[in-house]
């Protein structure tokens, strides 16, 4: 299957309090880790990438994918159009809290093959990365590099897209945190 990138303009970034079927996403790498009381689940999609937490019974899914996406509007808790920056933060239940952050940042097609350099030279040493084919505007085709910390109270997820067609990278750094 061949796999390119969606319209940047295209992006959404979203939270819900709730699984979202695997079926609705074009999985191109996942990766389970299981810490403390937590479960999650972390997958680069074409559009960008899924996390599914657990954590005794409570379930957060953390979604970057396009606009056209056909995704449920139940129980979800947070949905931004991908621009500029933004950050926000929500507390789920007492001693539990979900933080983000993402940066959508153009680049000079110099800084941006750059990026690319970078990102493929981190994949090889830790994180998932997943690189995709070129749209036919360009020779390189967008990745996608996302890195997991894991502590027993703690899961950081930082997500790297870039985006060839509009020179842009996209990061996102997100935090599940449990308790004080």
């Amino acid at each position: 299957m061949i796999s390119v990138r969606p319209k940047l303009a295209e992006l959404v970034y979203q939270l819900y309090g709730r699984s979202l079927h695997p079926e609705l996403f074009d999985i191109q790498q996942s990766r389970t880790v299981e810490r403390g009381d937590y479960k999650a689940t972390v997958q680069i999609t074409t559009a960008g990438h899924v996390v599914t937490w657990q954590h005794r019974g409570l379930t957060l899914t953390e979604v970057a994918a396009g606009a056209h996406h056909p995704l449920p509007q139940r129980r979800r808790l947070m949905s931004y159009r991908v621009k500029g920056e933004r950050t926000d933060r929500i507390e789920i239940r007492p001693g539990l809290t979900y933080e983000m952050s993402f940066s959508l940042e153009p680049a000079d097609h110099e800084k941006f093959a750059a990026y690319q350099r970078e990102l493929t030279l981190a994949g090889t040493r830790q994180g998932m990365l997943q690189r995709f084919q070129p749209s036919g505007r360009f020779e390189t085709g967008a990745l996608s590099y996302v890195n997991i910390e894991s502590r027993d109270k703690m899961l950081c997820v930082q997500a790297f897209h870039t985006f060839p067609d509009d020179s842009a990278v996209l990061k996102i750094q997100s935090w599940y945190r449990l308790g004080g």
